[in-house]
């Protein structure tokens, strides 16, 4: 396992295949462990270039009503 920080788009797009190729790691092996830091790694990354702002909190409301009234509540 030979696991460096994700400080460019080519360090993440490699970490995102790798996490695709060891989704299905058996738990508590070598495999498993490195699929668990490439996920800190990668959520740190996403936080840091893809922030996600929080929502209008009208549009948020609306929201919420809409997927109430669909849902029959």
């Amino acid at each position: 396992m030979d696991i460096q920080p994700i400080r460019t788009e080519a360090d993440y797009e490699a970490a995102l295949a790798r996490t695709e190729q060891i989704w299905d790691a058996e738990p508590e092996t070598q495999e498993s462990a490195e699929l668990d830091v490439l996920s800190i790694l990668i959520e740190d990354y996403e936080e840091k270039h893809y922030p996600i702002p929080p929502p209008d909190p009208i549009e948020a409301i609306k929201f919420r009503v809409n997927a109430d009234s669909l849902s029959g509540k």
